[in-house]
């Protein structure tokens, strides 16, 4: 391993651990144990336990760092404060559907770039679980913001159709009219 795949491995992995400390304040609402937030939790936590065991298992001991202390409770203070604001907002898929495209986008790099034939196959089956999640939240922000908005066909049949003052079928130009 070299120096630019462990810079790219620790960030896959402090990027993990901050969604799933995002997740883990998500779900605090959430009645079912089995919810999308919670499998995220998990998701990102195999993912953070497969580099952390890769990086320990490294011959160079300044390669076997972990997270320290000050970023666990940064990432716990942020993941609270963002979890509050989308709880308040009513926007908790949509926001940790944003949070899980950033794990995504950077499984993406540490796969594409890596040497090991395990670890990218590892990566490979937690791309295809993230993946999976995001389709899931992207589903529930939908829900989401559907409770709250009106498509345009319901506004439409609310008020009724646009009415061609016109007369004329020729073109509805506003500008041509002469």
């Amino acid at each position: 391993m070299i120096d630019t795949e462990v810079t790219r491995l620790r960030r896959l992995r402090n990027t993990a651990l901050r969604v799933r400390a995002v997740a883990a304040t998500l779900d605090s609402d959430s009645a079912r144990s089995h919810s999308v937030f919670s499998r995220g939790a998990v998701s990102c936590w195999r993912i953070a336990r497969v580099i952390t065991g890769l990086l320990r298992a490294h011959p160079y001991l300044s390669y076997r760092r972990g997270p320290s202390k000050v970023r666990g409770v940064y990432d716990r203070v942020s993941a609270r404060l963002l979890g509050g604001i989308a709880r308040y907002r009513g926007r908790s898929h949509q926001t940790f559907s944003v949070e899980l495209r950033r794990v995504a986008r950077e499984l993406d790099d540490a796969r594409a770039l890596t040497w090991s034939s395990d670890l990218s196959d590892t990566l490979g089956r937690s791309q295809t679980q993230i993946r999976g999640l995001i389709n899931e939240l992207d589903a529930g922000a939908r829900n989401e913001s559907g409770s709250r908005r009106e498509t345009a066909s319901q506004v439409e049949t609310r008020i009724g159709p646009v009415q061609d003052d016109s007369g004329s079928g020729a073109g509805n130009w506003p500008y041509l009219a002469i």
